[in-house]
């Protein structure tokens, strides 16, 4: 009762900071807790669980770790010296506070981690999140045949394929692409993010009252280079530093995909919250490799999805039972070497949008690979040996110019060749070789 009757006259009435333009304008940093959005036993409680965590901290300290400004830090020190959970403890060597919990302070820290064990930088309040992410939309900024054509120039592509994709990339609506093996379905996907290339903010958790999720995947988003927060205590410049700035995500799944992995994920050994591969990706691109493959059906997934792929808006709950709605802001690809209307009916096929097929090359593109691979790993070939292949396995098995054929082909003989030491020449009784290796 004590906590709850000081946090009612010291805080503030909740109000979501203002939004506007440019990184810092999009997630101004906040200079006061009323424009942190959070409240301020949130922020209290993570404060004690910081100190908790590193003993004696210091304020500078106090700030990287929770990503808000100094004067944010002193006013929440102030409070928690008031409620007799914080002690001052000797200055270090050049002149700063050094601050400690006190018995009771480390009471409620504990019991506050064992409600709640997030330990990171103080989350972005929901409303925020969703403002900001919608604002970054990548279809802001339309992609045009040049984007596409300059982001996608070191794969060699059929050009009526282009003038598919790169709708499809500006649309609302998912796109499917289908075809056999090894046509580069995958490949390009995961390439398509080149032709955006721009950077976006990533929170590195959402609060969801006083819940905390995290968002932020160290091996999903990768930081811009000198993005990190000064050691500054008042950060009056640039993006709050709670929102990270990152390269738009590309988040690829495949046969490991289950239905688990599209729901907010409670750990209940560390009692923290972990946010789903959607919205992970938001902003970004979210590929499902494999359709058909996955340990959750189409029709399961789909059916999962229908709300998200027509009105761009996914709903999410915590455990307990707490429903809440997200953006579902993220350029959603599927594929799959199996037949489509196999996987799901006409119903979901419509929603899809987009449908492109791929399939084998012709022959002067399946030639430019080729040539491109043997630069690649330093391989001489001539025009008759390359004949030679065509016509004595491709035209012979009637094997299709699939565009894996050369890397793999290739780089059998590359490996053939550095054993036998052999000159770095592609020769017939090479090719004869690695055709038989590769191909049962």
């Amino acid at each position: 009762m004590q906590q709850d009757s000081h946090l009612k006259q010291l805080s503030p009435e909740f109000k979501v900071s203002s939004i506007s333009a440019g990184p810092g304008g999009l997630a101004p940093r906040p200079t006061s807790i009323e424009h942190t959005g959070l409240s301020e036993s949130l922020l209290l409680d993570l404060l004690l669980k910081h100190l908790l965590n590193g003993g004696v901290l210091t304020k500078e300290q106090m700030v990287k770790l929770m990503g808000v400004t100094g004067g944010i830090i002193q006013y929440l020190l102030d409070a928690a010296k008031t409620l007799a959970w914080v002690e001052n403890r000797q200055t270090t060597a050049d002149g700063q506070m050094r601050y400690a919990l006190s018995m009771g302070g480390e009471l409620h820290a504990k019991q506050a981690l064992s409600r709640n064990g997030y330990l990171g930088l103080a989350p972005v309040p929901l409303a925020q999140y969703n403002t900001v992410c919608r604002k970054q939309s990548s279809r802001a900024n339309p992609i045009t045949f040049e984007m596409l054509e300059k982001g996608l120039s070191a794969l060699v592509l059929p050009k009526d394929l282009l003038f598919k994709i790169g709708p499809a990339m500006n649309s609302s609506r998912p796109v499917l692409i289908y075809g056999p093996p090894g046509t580069g379905k995958s490949y390009l996907c995961r390439h398509l993010n080149l032709t955006i290339g721009d950077d976006v903010l990533i929170p590195y958790a959402l609060a969801i009252g006083n819940e905390v999720i995290q968002v932020y995947d160290p091996e999903l988003h990768h930081r811009v280079v000198g993005d990190t927060a000064p050691a500054s205590l008042d950060l009056a410049k640039g993006h709050d530093p709670r929102w990270l700035r990152c390269k738009r995500p590309l988040r690829i799944t495949g046969g490991e995909l289950t239905a688990e992995m599209l729901e907010v994920q409670f750990d209940s050994h560390s009692r923290t919250y972990m946010a789903p591969l959607q919205l992970k990706a938001n902003n970004g691109i979210l590929l499902l490799d494999d359709l058909g493959r996955q340990k959750i059906s189409a029709k399961q997934l789909f059916n999962r999805w229908i709300i998200p792929m027509e009105e761009r808006r996914d709903f999410l709950s915590l455990q307990s039972g707490e429903h809440f709605e997200i953006p579902f802001e993220l350029i959603l690809l599927f594929s799959t070497n199996l037949d489509p209307k196999e996987l799901v009916d006409e119903a979901f096929l419509r929603r899809l949008g987009y449908k492109i097929h791929f399939d084998a090359l012709d022959e002067q593109l399946y030639r430019k690979i080729w040539f491109q691979v043997c630069a690649d790993l330093n391989l001489n070939c001539t025009e008759e040996v390359f004949q030679y292949l065509l016509i004595e396995f491709h035209q012979r098995y009637n094997k299709p110019l699939i565009p894996c054929y050369p890397r793999d082909l290739l780089g059998i003989m590359s490996d053939q060749i550095s054993f036998m030491e052999f000159e770095s020449v592609v020769t017939p009784s090479l090719i004869d070789s690695a055709w038989s290796i590769y191909f049962v």
